[in-house]
């Protein structure tokens, strides 16, 4: 098993599409990378901690392949704008990688080389050193699973899950039931 983390704007945008892709056995939503040692939800998306919304993604790499969870990173959100995904906005959204070793930093940077060519403006993903990751309060596990008819879900994320059908559905399924 393989675990990436990784901070692509809202993490339940991210968590909802990993949930779907198989051979994914965890996705974790937390933050990660910035200097508060006991960060929540509210002080995170105050923007002073300087920690991203991250998902932990454990995946089998013989079930799905390394290139296919970061391809869909590059491609599930707009890694060319600074610290924004659409209407959310601050450093706790930025476009970012995690490498935890260097095999990981060399996979990471090939696969933000591929996409670079594939946008018009350039990626400003940044990788980051591996920091202490904290998961998430439990409401924002699964979110999308949960909530999936809330305005957020409907308008921010359903056009991200079109989107990964649309280029990765030989890799998707969708959960047998919406978790609790």
């Amino acid at each position: 098993m393989h675990t990436y983390v990784l901070g692509g704007g809202c993490f339940w945008c991210l968590d909802a599409v990993y949930q779907r892709t198989r051979g994914v056995s965890s996705v974790l939503s937390g933050y990660t990378g910035g200097a508060d040692p006991a960060p929540h939800y509210r002080s995170v998306c105050n923007g002073g901690t300087g920690h991203a919304e991250a998902v932990a993604v454990t995946f089998d790499p013989a079930i799905v392949p390394s290139e296919v969870i970061l391809d869909m990173f590059f491609t599930t959100h707009d890694p060319t704008t600074l610290n924004r995904q659409g209407y959310d906005v601050g450093t706790q959204y930025r476009s970012v990688m995690f490498p935890l070793d260097a095999a990981q930093r060399e996979l990471f940077d090939q696969s933000a080389r591929k996409f670079a060519s594939m946008y018009p403006e350039p990626l400003v993903t940044t990788f980051e050193a591996p920091a202490d990751f904290f998961v998430a309060e439990g409401i924002h596990q699964d979110y999308y699973n949960r909530f999936s008819s809330e305005g957020y879900c409907r308008v921010i994320i359903d056009p991200k899950l079109a989107k990964a059908r649309k280029y990765y559905a030989t890799w998707l399924e969708e959960p047998a039931t919406p978790r609790a």
